[in-house]
């Protein structure tokens, strides 16, 4: 995890392929996209993440003489290719959404414009940060929307696929709303709380619950959650954990923060019930954490059910997206620059219309009700297209193109959401921290209507083509099905 160069992180065929190029003395100006078609866990929308890891895989992307070694000894790559590897730089342009933005199937959240070998090479590693990260920033936001305002902790590096996703997951979830984590390692790299308690063993190592809870709380008074599962939750844990705050009261040192934990049983009931016990001794302020195995639909369960929980702590199926583990971005080739310099648009045709792409050189404009502040829409258009928002807007659906939608002038704003990364190889972007990165897209979730944030059946967010993108495609999609 030391290790910064990503260079080899990498399919074999995006180096085969690389050569082949070489070899052809094809190495033209090209755009690629990455876009994703679903949205995970049916949601009505994604949040990206991953763009500052893939700053730093850009920035470190070279061939060392080891990596060309093994390439050599692979017996598949010709002397004079890895002679080019050996000096490779990437000296593209990249264009992206900034991580925190609430996205949409179909519009392309980077872009590549660079040589082909170089746009080629560096498909994977992309695609593996950004369809991680986003998705475990997604699954974080639901689980956030069902707490309804409750902090969510992120618990699950210990069930992470590995260190690296155990760590940038721990990333991402803070991006998606989470107020802490209990990975240390995040915590240092990325600044970001980080949160815990303890676990049955420390209960089990002392000769009763009620001096174990004392321990802990001596050695911890301003942060004291106990967990009172272990034995027998509303006979025992519950009453050693008030006998503990009550002794810290009467000592006149009240604990400054604490509660208990729940971590097993029936949480709707347990919950009810500890509050109950706490109010009664005089403890209202007391919190009430509760784990295991949670995920959005059970928190929306408890929370109907009336759970008296209003901190969560969330591992397994949050870091691993537990029911929706994939998130399915792609890499496709948009455009090629002809030798005018003008992009030349290119189109990947499907028998699946969902799997058809869209061609050309592109960059997309959110469109806002003016009076809500609330998305209407994501234009996806060339690259210099220009709207005035005094004019009437007139947007229709790319597929069933008798759907429309006229936006009178004066009644919305838009916004272009790419910005550059990149430029001739150099970066010229700087990264929020992941503190500003969390707050500004909690910012962005407040323009989504609330239809569009509901875990079930999710209102859709429409994502149109401008008039001359649309008719640029229609336009390749006819050339592609000549009859013979």
């Amino acid at each position: 995890m030391n290790r910064q160069d990503l260079t080899l992180l990498t399919d074999l065929y995006e180096l085969t392929m690389m050569q082949g190029y070489y070899e052809q003395g094809q190495n033209e100006i090209v755009v690629f996209d990455v876009f994703f078609r679903q949205n995970p866990c049916s949601n009505g929308y994604s949040v990206c993440a991953g763009l500052a890891q893939v700053i730093d895989y850009i920035k470190n992307l070279n061939f060392t003489y080891e990596d060309v070694d093994y390439l050599r000894s692979l017996k598949i790559f010709n002397e004079d290719f890895l002679q080019y590897l050996s000096g490779f730089h990437f000296s593209g342009d990249i264009y992206a959404i900034p991580e925190g933005t609430v996205v949409f199937p179909k519009e392309p959240l980077l872009k590549v414009i660079a040589p082909i070998m170089e746009a080629q090479l560096v498909e994977t590693a992309i695609l593996n940060i950004i369809n991680h990260q986003s998705l475990i920033a997604t699954k974080t936001s639901r689980i956030v929307f069902a707490a309804a305002g409750d902090g969510i902790m992120e618990f699950g590096l210990r069930r992470a696929q590995g260190p690296d996703a155990g760590l940038y997951g721990a990333r991402a979830a803070m991006i998606g709303g989470c107020v802490g984590t209990s990975n240390v390692l995040a915590g240092e790299l990325f600044d970001v709380p980080v949160m815990g308690t303890h676990a049955h063993s420390w209960i089990m190592s002392f000769e009763d619950e009620y001096t174990a809870f004392k321990t802990y709380a001596d050695l911890y008074p301003d942060n004291c959650t106990l967990l009172v599962d272990t034995y027998d939750t509303l006979k025992s844990g519950v009453p050693n954990a008030i006998r503990v705050f009550q002794e810290f009261k009467d000592a006149g040192t009240p604990l400054k923060k604490y509660g208990i934990r729940l971590d097993s049983g029936d949480l709707a009931y347990l919950s009810k019930e500890a509050r109950k016990q706490l109010d009664e001794a005089g403890f209202p302020e007391a919190t009430i954490c509760a784990s295991n195995d949670l995920d959005e639909y059970l928190l929306h369960d408890l929370k109907i059910q009336g759970a008296a929980i209003n901190s969560w702590g969330v591992g397994t199926n949050l870091i691993t997206s537990k029911d929706c583990p994939s998130f399915g971005g792609v890499y496709k080739l948009a455009a090629i620059m002809d030798e005018e310099g003008t992009f030349v648009p290119k189109i990947k045709i499907s028998e699946n219309t969902e799997k058809i792409t869209n061609p050309g050189n592109k960059t997309i404009y959110r469109i806002y009700d003016k009076m809500t502040g609330k998305m209407k829409a994501d234009l996806i258009c060339f690259v210099g297209e220009t709207y005035d928002i005094s004019d009437d807007l007139l947007l229709f659906d790319p597929i069933d193109t008798w759907k429309k939608t006229k936006l009178p002038g004066g009644s919305y704003t838009m916004r272009e959401i790419m910005v550059p990364i990149f430029r001739k190889g150099e970066c010229i972007y700087q990264s929020p921290s992941v503190t500003d990165i969390a707050e500004y897209c909690k910012k962005e979730k407040d323009t989504l209507w609330e239809e569009t944030k509901r875990l079930f059946y999710p209102h859709t967010v429409h994502v149109d083509l401008s008039r001359k993108l649309y008719d640029v495609k229609k336009a390749l999609l006819d050339q592609m099905n000549k009859p013979d």
